[in-house]
């Protein structure tokens, strides 16, 4: 069992299970509004704390820097989630929730919170009573999770930090990335038909008639056939013509692959936070007359 004095060794302090896992980090320390014992311990779990779960501290130990649940760590934090108002109170249902999950009779616990720390039966009927700070029996429950005054129904769990001081917090932008896609790129071949142009140097035969006069060399040849005669003698001219053909040949290989360009992108957002001031209020020489009065 927990008592006042050590809440403040608790808080902000690790939450170890029974084979020594850590959970996370003691948040909130939640009180009953009769006997104004600790009852619940809320716990930071997750990334970077995000996830918060409750826990009953009435078998926890203090060890040192650290408290010690008897609970799994992985039965911590899928406890039900529960909505703390602004009072820093936990509903009557729940609590009910809270306690069936984690195994706790709600019958013993009306029981104990009849009685008060000394023994005695404690005035006024509901399920789990009602306190002030300090424990001072009162009509409602006062002390948020700020330290704030304010009424609570019966039944419900008053959250304190064990001092006067307020927790200002404020919200963090957290920025990241999301890959998705932008666009198809493809490669497509089609058929397209130019007109080329070579030159090439292409050869004919024409006729030339030669004459060469008679000598003692040739005479013999000139004086073998008749002396008057017709005669033809035939040549074959030849030329040459271009002549085009088509082959394919591979010239290159084409292919797509994706580079990656990094710039910068100036992401704005909006984040609250939190401001404490102090306020004084100064009284005038009337105001102390009319309270002596």
């Amino acid at each position: 069992m927990i008592t006042r004095e050590e809440i403040a060794n608790v808080l902000d302090h690790p939450v170890y299970d029974g084979d020594g896992n850590k959970i996370g980090d003691a948040k909130h320390v939640f009180f009953d509004d009769m006997t104004g014992r600790p009852e619940w311990v809320s716990v930071k779990t997750g990334m970077l704390g995000s996830n918060e779960s409750f826990v009953p501290i009435r078998d926890a130990a203090l060890v040192q820097d650290h408290l010690e649940v008897p609970y799994r760590k992985d039965m911590v934090k899928g406890a039900p989630s529960v909505d703390v108002d602004a009072g820093g109170h936990l509903s009557e249902t729940e609590e009910h929730r809270l306690y069936d999950y984690y195994g706790i009779n709600w019958d013993s616990v009306l029981s104990e919170a009849e009685r008060t720390d000394d023994g005695r039966w404690a005035a006024g009927p509901g399920p789990a009573g009602t306190a002030g700070t300090a424990g001072a029996a009162g009509a409602g429950g006062v002390a948020g999770a700020a330290g704030a005054a304010g009424r609570q129904d019966a039944g419900d769990r008053t959250d304190m930090h064990g001092d006067d001081a307020m927790t200002r917090s404020e919200e963090q932008m957290h920025v990241g990335v999301e890959r998705r896609e932008s666009g198809r790129a493809r490669l497509r071949k089609y058929v397209v038909t130019e007109e080329v142009q070579q030159t090439v140097p292409v050869t004919h035969e024409e006729v030339r008639v030669e004459r060469e006069p008679i000598t003692d060399a040739n005479r013999g040849e000139a004086l073998s056939g008749p002396e008057i005669s017709e005669d033809e003698h035939e040549v074959t001219l030849h030329e040459e013509r271009p002549v085009v053909e088509t082959e394919t040949v591979p010239v290159e290989r084409v292919r797509m692959t994706t580079e990656e360009y990094t710039e910068n992108e100036t992401v704005r957002g909006r984040v609250r936070k939190e401001r404490i001031e102090a306020e004084t209020e100064e009284y005038t020489d009337d105001d102390l007359r009319k309270g002596r009065e």
